[in-house]
């Protein structure tokens, strides 16, 4: 009888060890899924970092006047301000488009739009001319 209650409990010991390995095993399997995953999501936010980035910095190097609100402002001006609307609605932004869309392109206050005048005297809204850079600097950086 002991002898028997011996061999059951070594067999649920077995069994116990077989499930608890198959358990690890599954675990370990999720590892790569996981890395993948959350170096996807890094990589693309460090992307779309550089890419804010960028049009921020294209606003502010660029030699145009900006228009808000029937005011004008230079483009260091310009820049500081819509840097700042980043900030503001990062954990809404995904996107470069998002950055453009609710940092760059209309005033909160009174709904108007974000206008530039180039250098050439050309104005249009800021929004646009940020697209087309935005455009400009995937074409340059294959994105």
């Amino acid at each position: 009888m002991q002898d028997r209650q011996l061999r059951i409990a070594d067999a649920q010991k077995h069994r116990c060890t077989r499930i608890n390995l198959m358990i690890l095993l599954a675990r370990l399997s999720l590892i790569p899924i996981l890395i993948v995953t959350f170096a996807g999501q890094t990589f693309a936010t460090e992307s779309r970092e550089q890419t804010v980035n960028y049009l921020i910095d294209h606003v502010g190097k660029s030699n145009a006047t900006f228009i808000r609100n029937g005011a004008t402002h230079t483009a260091a001006e310009a820049a500081a301000h819509i840097k700042a609307k980043y900030e503001h609605f990062k954990n809404q932004i995904k996107t470069p488009e998002d950055f453009i869309r609710l940092a760059a392109s209309k005033s909160l206050l009174t709904g108007k739009p974000y206008l530039v005048r180039t250098p050439d005297g050309k104005e249009m809204r800021l929004d646009v001319w940020l697209t087309e850079a935005l455009k400009q600097y995937r074409t340059e950086n294959h994105q």
